[in-house]
């Protein structure tokens, strides 16, 4: 059994790595630990508002960026209803490799143990965790970042969680399925469906140019429960696609997408902490959780590191609980639960009405929308933007964002309402 560390990691991906590399700047001892090494590549692609990754001095790790940004809410029928939301606001992807590299540089002398963990016990001052080889590793405290399907932490049951879901295809086509240096954050239009599929739960595309004839195309469900599954995203990619007479002639590379948007926060009195994914970091309005990784590890990683220095005897429960005050603050929790909210009233939409609900949106102002998808708002501007949003949606927008369309339409029937949606 290696000697006792500072604080160890569980996990290898974005999440594990933004909070090594942090702790390991406040000069800590850490270990980590992963069922795979930390230089395996990165499965999927992550985006981020160029504003955004530009305050956090990150911007030399895109790989692309798009000034033409926009969507498409209309039905796709005729001249109106091809009509394009531009969002003039520059949007990025990171270069994941980049990324990674740079995240790796700064976890400098960090050994990751490239073991399954099995169990985990706490031992009063410190926590040891056993792997499936036998192995044990101790440390005072231990930050679970391996993602949301984790089994070690504790959270509340609050019924079925939903789902974003995507296919996506990296390729080259029979013509540009999106204009020349473009990028498509939402195209809603229907015109491709059958009046059964615009029954079903709404999917909309997110696509964008490389440049050289190469394009990403990936069909998404914002969310839902259970989630479309990925055939369905499959055949509903390819139709859109067809409708407007594109092929797909070389697929590069496929993508699969699937996490929750409202996992319940966890159980902040464990004594195990964790951070990403499995600390139900999700933005649940958008599904991004980047950006707020790496806002949100450096406060961690210096709370840890003040806790340990002022109390050395500190045991794994008072540090974590430390740990958990410092991730989820109460303005925080406030925040995520209004998030939470709105995504349980956007999930009661049918295609239409979400296709009304993103236009109204749009039509904030942009420092508002923008710091509404990246979580960036204090709780007080959040509420503005949110009673915002509510003055200048439609009527019937209005009754779902406030009661959820389910429940009003069980109302107008005379139906008895147990709740709301």
């Amino acid at each position: 059994m290696a000697s006792c560390a500072d604080v160890l990691v569980m996990g290898a991906g974005p999440a594990a790595l933004c909070i090594v590399a942090e702790l390991v700047e406040q000069g800590l001892a850490v270990d980590a630990l992963a069922s795979h090494a930390p230089d395996k590549p990165w499965p999927s692609t992550y985006g981020i508002w160029a504003e955004e990754v530009e305050s956090l001095g990150m911007a030399s790790l895109l790989g692309h960026r798009w000034e033409k940004t926009l969507s498409y809410f209309g039905d796709g029928l005729g001249k109106e209803g091809d009509v394009a939301t531009q969002h003039h606001f520059d949007y990025g992807l990171f270069d994941k490799n980049a990324l990674q590299k740079s995240l790796l540089l700064r976890c400098r002398n960090v050994v990751w143990k490239v073991e399954t963990a099995s169990n985990i016990d706490f031992l009063g001052p410190n926590t040891e965790v056993t792997c499936q080889s036998g192995n044990t590793y101790r440390a005072r405290l231990v930050i679970d970042a391996s993602g949301h399907r984790s089994s070690f932490i504790r959270r509340p049951d609050h019924g079925p969680v939903a789902e974003q879901a995507a296919y996506g295809v990296v390729g080259r086509f029979s013509s540009p399925p999106v204009g020349k240096e473009q990028f498509v954050l939402m195209d809603f239009r229907p015109d491709h469906l059958n009046k059964k599929e615009l029954k079903d739960p709404p999917t909309f595309l997110y696509a964008m140019d490389f440049g050289d004839d190469v394009f990403f195309v990936e069909e998404t469900s914002l969310a839902c429960s259970p989630p479309l599954s990925l055939e369905v995203l499959r055949q509903r990619l390819y139709s859109r696609l067809s409708h407007r007479g594109i092929q797909i002639d070389e697929v590069i590379h496929e993508e699969h997408c699937l996490f929750p948007m409202n996992l319940p926060l966890p159980d902040r009195r464990q004594p195990l902490l964790a951070f990403g994914g499995s600390a139900s970091m999700v933005h649940p309005a958008s599904g991004y959780m980047v950006g707020a990784l790496l806002r949100r590890a450096p406060a961690l990683a210096q709370q840890l590191a003040r806790a340990l220095a002022i109390e050395p005897s500190l045991d794994s429960a008072d540090l974590a609980k430390k740990g958990w005050k410092s991730l989820w603050t109460n303005e925080l929790i406030q925040r995520h639960r209004l998030y939470q909210f709105g995504l349980r009233r956007l999930m009661s939409f049918d295609e239409a009405r979400l296709r009304a609900f993103f236009a109204t949106f749009f039509r904030l102002p942009t420092e508002e929308w923008s710091g509404f998808l990246a979580n960036t708002l204090p709780l007080p501007k959040l509420l503005t933007v949110m009673l915002r949003l509510f003055l200048i949606a439609p009527w019937e927008l209005k009754i779902g964002m406030v009661f959820g369309l389910s429940t009003y339409r069980a109302t107008l029937k005379g139906k008895p309402v147990i709740g709301v949606d």
